[in-house]
């Protein structure tokens, strides 16, 4: 028997590989135990036995966690996940490594017995959760999440990933912008292959033209098939939402390309129904190696079936809720053949529950029977299994009574994910994982050429409650009986299982379990040589196995051949030596009691290293069938590394020459079935076996109504070989049996009304007597009841679809937790309330959320008159008093088991409301309202009055004391300042900013010290009154006239050195005219106000002391917020009226120093800057993008410091300012100001008191600035509070000019998009906003499509052309113009434009040519680099590295530049248009691309 299954499954393993090698005359590199495709072989059963899973070794203590491996990988700070199954692969170089593809586009090669990362690589930035409204089946991030294969014929591992079409960090995001790919990896080095990736966008479907495909709403979930040359994938959504289909999507494995593009939603199917989804809960396309593939599908909407009988050969065009069956063509196209969809179909839709959440498994050939050669096994969402013939699948509506016609249907208690475990050894069993229940056990038996799955037990604990219980697999040891594991992934309790194959007495027995943090949904465990491997959603791949040395050496396994029962066979002497010194401490059997030991030595033994030591084994059966145990030797030893016990394995089978009667289950029961749900009621089948090999004969079967001990009645035959007992119909018990062989009895259950029902059946025969009892629960549907707590928690709200469940008014940064509450409120006997589909708003942004995913998850099951609640709460953030509230909203996708709910999408509303603090109007809202952060000592004061400092400051208290004095503004500082003014600081800032906790309520914010905790900021409140946001309404402030004889002459600055006035005093009030009255009083001409409050008197002005721009003076004073008192270094200057003459520029004026010849002079040039002039200083920095300090300070030193702009400074001898633009009101200063030597070089200047010493960025065209006059960026002793900027010098220009666009016609749509330079979309689209998209991209194409779509690029890719028709939808934002089509681009030209190209010559720079970075070793340049994400260019990256005398430069992704003297040999020269990323700071030129480097070399 051993030798017949072993070559039946080396068939199936042959089978496997001419699938791989498929057109293909060799495998190369395959070894013995890599799987390099999901489930280990394309039957997709999982039953794998070339992995060297040894049961005793597996069972015992010495298996266990070999390591886990920590990927690197931290896209926006989240872990790794790992949705795709693990690949197991022996290299070229004979070692064998585990490859690994992650939901961040990662990849690794991993060595799969250390667990070392070998190699790396990054495919594309990943897809964000966020785009999805809500679906976080996959969170935060979708990159990788399907299994892909390995060919081993050519080492090249295929996958896809989900991705946006700009890879930059910044790019446009948005389901419109997500992108597909397929990509072909070499698993030697990880490189792409030639032709790959391919991009799927925009591909049509071949079966339906109407339907294309948008990478950002589909969902790659299967396992990937390779079938020879060609590659095929399956598609679905992301939640059911959004306008998708599912596709089947093959290509060619060399060329890529797509040899199938077939939408499940087919032909006549509208281009906005969707469904028919291949996802199976990442289960692969399954395949029998001989051409054909098989797949399920989900819900759609289509339905073109109605009650109608169709045969499986004619199907239907829209696939759903289908198990299908196509041929793989020679081409790689696909034709349907034949299929199945359950009868339930239509009610199936409506309760969204899946056919296709398993994979359709191909049975191995040991589960043949009669004309059922090729069996295969599904189970969906609905819980119920079915086996199916593939040869004739069933169509729809075929069975009697227009049920399914399919070998079986078994309903399980509740919904299933995962596909089944199939063990083919041992008479064959197969194995159900159900959420929240037991895994099932089904027996396999062909009776007169009729196959049956028999539930014969279950495993000893149940699945986890929430979604996630894996695939089933199982192993065994070369296909030896008795060798057989199931292995069972899971996401709650022990996350891997591990249970004997067979189970005994109704149950499996579990021999080994580990937990594994964060297991992945729905996964399998993957095997190599020895070891098991599993991902995690937290970063890390486990690996199982054994990990120490056995201490003895022992001779077995021991197979005793047949034995008769209750016989004892010969002895078998085994011998142990040992590896170590080392003690026996016991000896013992593990497991059953069919076998005996004798002989054994007297313990403890003391035993020697490589020394012996003996005793006897002997098979003593009590039962029938194959038997097994271990003996376990227990062992202490001294040396480290060392097992503390060696098991020996002992098996035989056991024998009866006369008949022996078993049946199996002993009780059969029916939970739960719903009175006339299901026509003609529910089957199951019990096993009627003789275990004995004599025949069998039944001498009588009686019933009993009342227990298992009777009285029994002998039951009456309906004639038709039927018996029919309560609500119970048994038909095919046998009357004999002949030996060795099993007959399934089929017992239908219909109850006629709900209520419990039990008979207990005896059959009598020649092989002994056996009791066996059929329970069932007729059950009424059930009735479902949906609330929401009232928010004050008085009651609850029944749900109602058009009326969205509310939190009410919650104050910000408090959380209000309230509950949802679903009940099964149907009849006593009731049904079990299933909940099938379950999306909570959990993980997703806003500020209403649920508390987890477990509670009212999907496959939760409520009894009647029962209750389970699920907590969501509503948690508006921290922020200040008196601002608007706001609303909140989420939603939570639910249906259930009771048909009358229906698929619901559950709406939550939440108003957010801040604490509002008087004067308050009729509303209850403040009058005075928060405006944000605003900068202070901007320059000087922005509000004048400090009305107190208290430490019980709030922002209540503050705006109180503002309004009561009749200031507009109130603002908080400092913890426990509040100032008040009339007139709106000037500078808004980022509100991180203000950081500051106020003094007397540590809840709110007063203020802060900024980002870098070197600055000072105001909270600022103003009165809605008179404020509209920008300007106050009152008047003023405004520049006095004048009083006292004093008349306004303008707005001075301060002097070159010193005060413009000399004498300083202190006016009551602070106001113009206190400050006039104080200098008159002192018999001065002149008074002067700055910095709104400092008061200075003269009889003339100071030399350098000259009219400014009249806004520099925008302090108001103290003490009168609607006047002017001058500004930061600027005074408002009042003049006596006495004469005609002009004090004011009287004695004090003087020229501008000359420098002497010997003395100080102006630096002209620093690298690439030049000498402008000396300029005025302005308030808030005539330079504002970067600002440093220090105490060597030079002009080049600054230059160094500024090679990022457009513009340098240096002011005050030690300071360095950095800009793009020169701030309005610097102008040139002609009085000298620019008179101080620089800090770090006496013999330049380095600008003065409110004076730079400008310099401008000059690009080398000509000639390249010798790197002795341009110094490196010195350490910093200290920094100036400014914000940073990345902003840089640019040439660029727009190609485009005024010209306007021309309409070019009607085109139509292709695979890749008709134009693939960039998209967006839009609810108001209109042709001229796409226009100025396209323009803004320079893009000369602009095509709308869809209405809402638009696409740009530089010409129409192959296969479309114009003149077509359809171009007929009315634009989204105006009904009035067309926006294409299904399918179809009104095409827009813009005639201007101008191609982009890489510079030949960039100053002394001439052009290399393109090339790709190296996939190993660092990178091409690696002297020096910088980022400009809005200004690179050739030019600028060129003179950045010129001016760093490097020899060559190279652009890459657009924005960044790098610089080297040596171009590494390893980087490889490509053709220039793989550079084609635009310039960020120059749309008419490349600026490399994704790992690609425009180069230029210096001459």
């Amino acid at each position: 028997m051993a030798s017949f299954f072993s070559r039946a499954m080396s068939l199936v393993f042959l089978t496997f590989l001419f699938n791989i090698a498929f057109f293909s005359s060799h495998v190369a590199a395959l070894g013995k135990t890599d799987t390099i495709t999901w489930g280990g072989d394309v039957s997709r059963a999982g039953y794998q036995n070339n992995h060297n899973m040894d049961p005793a070794i597996v069972g015992s203590s010495q298996f266990g966690l070999l390591y886990r491996t920590r990927l690197p990988g931290a896209y926006n700070g989240a872990a790794e996940q790992i949705y795709s199954q693990p690949l197991v692969y022996t290299s070229s170089d004979g070692v064998q490594y585990v490859f690994v593809a992650t939901t961040q586009n990662n990849v690794y090669k991993i060595n799969a017995k250390t667990g070392v990362i070998v190699l790396q690589r990054n495919l594309h930035v990943p897809f964000l959760t966020a785009d999805l409204d809500g679906c976080v089946d996959i969170n935060p991030l979708i990159g990788v999440t399907a299994t892909g294969v390995i060919d081993p014929a050519t080492d090249v591992w295929y996958l896809t990933a989900k991705t946006y079409v700009d890879q930059s960090p910044t790019g446009a995001k948005g389901r419109p912008n997500g992108r597909y790919y397929i990509h072909a990896i070499d698993t030697n080095t990880l490189a792409e292959k030639p032709n790959f990736p391919v991009d799927l966008e925009g591909m049509v479907a071949r079966n339906n033209p109407v339907r294309s495909f948008n990478g950002g709403i589909h969902h790659q979930r299967p396992a990937l098939l390779q079938a020879g040359q060609y590659i095929y994938a399956g598609f679905a959504s992301h939640c059911v939402q959004y306008n998708f289909t599912g596709w089947i999507v093959g290509w060619d494995k060399t060329s890529g390309a797509l040899v199938e593009r077939f939408a499940t939603e087919g032909a006549g199917v509208g281009p906005t129904v969707p469904g028919a989804g291949v996802w199976m809960s990442g289960g692969g396309l399954a395949s029998d190696g001989k051409g054909s593939m098989f797949f399920a599908t989900g819900n759609g909407y289509a339905s073109q079936l109605s009650n109608v009988p169709v045969s499986g050969r004619n199907p239907p065009t829209a696939l759903e809720e289908a198990a299908v069956h196509m041929t793989i063509n020679g081409d790689g196209s696909l034709t349907v053949v034949d299929f199945f969809m359950p009868w339930e179909k239509q009610a199936l839709d409506g309760a969204d529950k899946d056919l296709g959440t398993s994979p359709l498994e191909i049975l191995p050939s040991q589960f043949s029977c009669g004309v059922y050669q090729r069996i295969g096994v599904i189970t969906g969402k609905s819980g119920k299994t079915y086996w199916i013939n593939l040869d004739d699948m069933g169509g729809y509506q075929n069975g009697p009574d227009k049920l399914d016609d399919v070998i079986q249907v078994f309903q399980n208690e509740n919904s299933v994910y995962a596909g089944a475990g199939v063990y083919p050894l041992e008479g064959g069993y197969i194995y159900i994982n159900v959420i929240q229940y037991k895994t099932h056990v089904f027996k396999f038996s062909c009776s007169n050429g009729i196959p049956s799955f028999t539930q014969v037990a279950d495993s000893p604990e149940k699945n986890a409650y929430i979604l996630g219980v894996g695939h089933g697999t199982v192993t065994s040891l070369d296909d030896q009986p008795g060798t057989g594991l199931v292995w069972t992934s899971d996401v709650e309790g022990a996350n891997l299982r591990i249970y004997d194959a067979v189970p005994q007495q109704g149950v499996l027995r579990l021999i080994n379990s580990f937990v594994t943090p964060g297991v992945t949904k729905f996964t399998r465990p993957v095997f190599g040589d020895g070891i098991a491997y599993q991902g995690t959603t937290q970063g890390y791949l486990y690996a199982y196995g054994a990990p120490v040395n056995l201490p003895l050496e022992c001779s077995g396994p021991y197979d005793f051949g047949v034995a008769s029962l209750n016989t004892t066979s010969a002895t078998r002497a085994v011998q142990c030596q040992a590896k170590t010194a080392l003690t026996v401490s016991a000896i013992a059997l593990s497991g059953n009691n069919n076998f005996v030991l004798s002989g054994l030595p007297t313990l403890p033994l003391q035993v020697a290293a490589g020394t012996n030591f003996t005793f006897n084994a002997a098979f003593a059966p009590k039962q029938i069938g194959s038997l097994q145990s271990d003996v376990v030797v227990n062992t202490t030893q001294a040396a480290a590394g060392y097992s503390i016990n060696t098991a020996i394995r002992l098996k035989g089978v056991a024998e009866s020459t006369a008949p022996v009667l078993s049946i199996t289950p002993n009780v059969l029961s029916f939970d739960g079935t719903i009175v006339g749900q299901s026509v003609g009621g529910v089957n199951k089948t019990v096993i009627w076996s003789n275990l004995g090999n004599g025949p069998l004969t039944v001498s009588g079967i009686q019933y009993s109504l009342v227990s298992e001990t009777g009285p029994w009645v002998a039951p009456n035959s309906t004639g038709d070989g039927k018996t029919v007992i309560s609500a119970f119909t048994i038909f095919g018990e046998p009357s004999s049996i002949a030996g060795k062989t099993d007959t399934p009895v089929t017992v239908n259950f219909n109850p006629p009304t709900s209520g419990g029902y039990a008979v207990y059946m005896k059959v009598s025969s020649d092989g002994g007597s056996k009791v066996y009892d059929i329970i069932g629960t007729g059950a009424d549907y059930p009735m479902a009841l949906l609330e929401f707590e009232k928010p004050d928690g008085s009651g609850w709200v029944e749900y109602d679809n058009s009326t969205a469940f509310t939190f009410g008014s919650v104050t910000q940064n408090t959380v209000r937790y309230l509950k949802m509450r679903l009940s099964n409120v149907g009849t006593g006997n009731a049904a079990r309330l299933s909940v099938t589909v379950s999306k909570p708003p959990f993980g997703v942004p806003g500020i209403i959320g649920a508390n987890n995913q477990m509670d009212l998850g999907e496959g939760s099951t409520i009894g009647p008159g029962q209750s389970a609640i699920a907590t969501l709460y509503c948690a508006p953030p921290k922020s200040q008093v008196n601002v608007d509230a706001y609303n909140g909203t989420a939603e939570w996708t639910m249906n259930l088991g009771d048909p009358a709910f229906g698929k619901q999408v559950i709406k939550f509303f939440c108003n957010a409301v801040s604490e509002q603090y008087p004067p308050l109007d009729s509303a209850q809202q403040g009058l005075y309202r928060y405006y944000g952060c605003f900068k202070e000592n901007n320059p000087g004061r922005q509000l004048q009055t400090q009305i107190y400092g208290s430490p019980d400051n709030t922002n209540g208290k503050c705006m109180a004391a503002c309004s009561a004095a009749g200031y507009i503004f109130a603002a908080t500082q400092y913890n426990s300042e509040c100032w008040c003014g009339n007139y709106r600081p000037k500078q808004l800032v980022d509100e991180k900013n203000c950081n500051f906790a106020c003094s007397g309520k540590v809840t709110e914010v007063c203020g802060g010290n900024g980002i870098t905790e070197d600055g000072s900021f105001l909270s600022l409140f103003g009165d809605r009154t008179r404020f509209d946001g920008n300007l106050t309404k009152d008047v003023g402030p405004f520049v006095n006239p004048g009083v006292l004889g004093f008349t306004s002459q303008g707005c001075y600055t301060e002097a070159t050195t010193g005060r413009a006035l000399a004498r300083g005093v202190n006016p009551v009030p602070v106001t113009i005219a206190g400050c006039i009255s104080a200098c008159k009083s002192g018999g001065d001409s002149l008074a002067g106000m700055e910095y709104g409050g400092e008061c200075y008197c003269g009889n003339s002005l100071a030399a350098g002391s000259v009219p400014a721009p009249a806004g520099d003076c925008n302090m108001v004073c103290r003490d009168n917020g609607t006047e002017f008192c001058g500004g930061g270094s600027r005074l408002n200057i009042y003049k006596l009226d006495t004469s005609a003459s002009d004090p004011v520029n009287g004695t004090g004026t003087s020229s501008s120093p000359t420098p002497t010849p010997t003395g100080p002079t102006i630096r002209r040039n620093a690298g690439n800057f030049t000498y402008q002039m000396c300029a005025t200083e302005v308030p808030g920095r005539a330079l504002n993008g970067k600002a440093v300090a220090s105490d060597d300070m030079t002009v080049a030193r600054c230059a160094g410091n500024c090679t990022d702009y457009t513009y340098m400074a240096v002011e005050y001898a030690r300071e360095c300012f950095c800009g793009n633009t020169l701030a309005a009101g610097s102008v040139a200063a002609t009085d000298g100001r620019c008179n101080m030597v620089c800090a770090g070089n006496t013999t330049e200047y380095c600008g003065g008191p409110n004076g730079l010493s400008l310099y401008k960025y000059e690009a080398p065209l000509a000639s390249i600035v010798n790197s002795s006059t341009f110094s490196e960026n010195s350490t910093v002793s200290s920094t100036m509070s400014a914000t940073s900027s990345t902003s840089s010098p640019s040439s660029s220009t727009s190609s485009t000019n005024s010209t306007s666009w021309t309409y070019s016609g009607c085109a139509n749509e292709t695979t890749g998009r008709a134009l693939s330079g960039a998209s967006t979309a839009s609810a108001d689209m209109t042709p001229q906003k796409c226009q100025t998209f396209c323009l803004s991209k320079n893009l000369p194409m602009a095509g709308l499509e869809y209405s809402t779509e638009c696409f740009c690029g530089t010409d129409l890719g192959p296969g479309s052309t114009y003149n077509q028709t359809g171009c007929s939808m009315p634009c989204g934002g105006d009904k009035t113009q067309t926006c294409g089509g299904p399918n179809r681009l009104d095409v827009y030209e813009y005639p201007g434009y101008v191609k982009p190209s890489h510079p030949r010559k960039v100053g002394l720079y001439d052009f290399l040519g393109c090339y790709a970075e190296p996939a190993t070793g660092g990178r091409a340049l690696s002297g020096y680099s910088f980022v400009n994400a809005t200004d690179m260019s050739a030019e600028f990256c060129v003179s950045g590295c010129a001016a760093r005398n490097y020899t060559y430069a190279g652009a890459e992704y657009a924005k960044e530049c790098w610089c080297g003297n040596e171009l590494k040999s390893s980087a490889t020269l490509l053709e220039e248009q793989k550079c084609d990323m635009l310039c960020a700071g120059n749309r008419n030129e490349y600026c490399g691309a994704g790992s690609r480097l425009s180069v230029w070399k210096s001459r």
